[in-house]
């Protein structure tokens, strides 16, 4: 596996609308691409940071993980996504090392992104997710 980059930094938030002020005004970003990705119950807002994205993450269901993240720890850090060249490949060498998948295969993401993840028991906490363009 070769991970190239941090691809985006993912944030859970109630609203997006209410945290527009803050990137945009206080730290000086550009919101450049918001969208919702239907099959994940989520509505995303991208900001560019050099090389890196933040991802805003609005849930736009009850039963979303972002939404059951939200009501469990709140808004926050949601998770790391790493860009590599060969997301099946990554998500099959991790899990040959013992680390558990959520997706056993890459799916559509936002931006035209194939993604998958692997599960956080099995990161240190952290849901870590592989990008490929």
């Amino acid at each position: 596996m070769e991970i190239t980059h941090i691809e985006h930094i993912g944030i859970a938030v109630k609203s997006i609308e209410e945290h527009l002020p803050y990137y945009e005004g206080v730290l000086g970003l550009k919101c450049y691409n918001i969208e919702t990705v239907e099959d994940q119950k989520v509505k995303t807002a991208f900001f560019k940071v050099g090389q890196t994205k933040i991802e805003l993450l609005e849930p736009t269901d009850e039963t979303s993980t972002v939404a059951k993240f939200i009501e469990k720890r709140g808004e926050g850090i949601h998770h790391i996504a790493y860009a590599t060249n060969n997301v099946n490949e990554a998500l099959a060498e991790a899990e040959a090392k013992g680390i558990k998948l959520i997706d056993n295969q890459g799916r559509p993401g936002a931006e035209g992104l194939t993604i998958g993840f692997l599960h956080p028991k099995f990161t240190g906490g952290v849901l870590t997710e592989f990008c490929e363009r």
